[in-house]
């Protein structure tokens, strides 16, 4: 949707004049505006005045203002509380912020407090906090029967192995280019490709992989904060593949005492997996202390699938 934005600052008002005369310009957020001025508003979004600001009307009068990020000296962006993303009565619920960055340091501040990059080509990066968040608790997997049949099948045939971080790159240029439904492009675009593929040489991004035969089949990539774990996309070349990867890394998580993974938006699919709603506020604390304790070994050895029934 068309929205307004305002440039939001963790200092608030005192980087700004409160009551100076406000001048604004109004166009169609096309994603093409010029970025560089934007008007100033604290994390209550109440508006101070800029001079030579570009701004975007909302559709509809109630709609709320998209604060926009500016990057702190360093690089690191400093986000707005989550608790103050789009409610469930706006046209994009869990929105909370655009602009930015996706440097290293942004990256890992933003998973720190629950928030993450979601947007299209045409779109300027956007900060997302769902509420509530859809999580999978390790311990609550569930592993049907046909699905344990594949994975019993697959453990056992020589040729067929999941690895860890073998090939990052082709596994994240794979999910991009994987058709979803419902979708006319992706959001894995070739700035996110790159941000993630920093992360992973930064040992905060890793690839799950099924392969067979020398052949990768289907994996998932995830981004990882110590222990906290936090699902991003997956593929299949294969029948049940991604599947597989998936509980490769729940058997990996109940090895090294990783608690959850977060799956981010609520599917069927990953509900009958076992994943279920969480309020933010409990999601931001779990995040919290996952970020404290101790990292795992990104790696799989073929006796954890016994950790999972298999």
């Amino acid at each position: 949707p068309n929205f307004e934005y305002c440039r939001w600052s963790p200092a608030g008002p005192a980087t700004a004049k409160p009551g100076a005369p406000c001048t604004a310009s109004v166009g169609a957020f096309t994603g093409e505006n010029n970025h560089s001025q934007r008007r100033i508003c604290a994390s209550s979004y109440q508006l101070y005045s800029n001079q030579s600001v570009k701004i975007a009307k909302m559709k509809h009068p109630t709609q709320p203002i998209l604060p926009w990020l500016d990057a702190a000296p360093d690089g690191q962006l400093q986000f707005p509380p989550v608790s103050s993303a789009w409610g469930a009565d706006t046209p994009a619920p869990g929105l909370l912020a655009g602009g930015g960055n996706l440097q290293v340091g942004s990256l890992v501040n933003a998973y720190s407090h629950g928030i993450f990059p979601w947007y299209s080509d045409d779109q300027p990066i956007l900060w997302w906090s769902p509420q509530p968040r859809m999580v999978l608790t390790v311990a609550d997997f569930k592993l049907h029967r046909s699905l344990r049949k594949t994975v019993q099948r697959f453990a056992i045939t020589p040729g067929c192995e999941v690895r860890i971080d073998h090939d990052f790159a082709a596994v994240i240029a794979a999910c991009a280019g994987s058709p979803r439904d419902g979708q006319g492009g992706t959001w894995i675009v070739q700035d996110m490709i790159d941000a993630y593929t920093t992360m992973h040489h930064a040992g905060h991004a890793h690839s799950v992989e099924t392969w067979v035969d020398g052949k990768l089949v289907g994996a998932l990539y995830c981004t990882a904060l110590r222990a906290a774990v936090f699902g991003e996309s997956m593929f299949s070349r294969q029948s049940d593949a991604s599947k597989i990867a998936l509980c490769a890394l729940v058997a990996m998580c109940r090895a090294q005492g990783i608690t959850h993974i977060d799956c981010q938006q609520n599917t069927s699919h990953l509900a009958s997996m076992g994943a279920s709603e969480m309020p933010r506020e409990a999601f931001c604390a779990q995040v919290a202390r996952a970020t404290t304790d101790a990292a795992p070994t990104w790696r799989f050895d073929p006796v954890y699938w016994q950790l999972i029934g298999v």
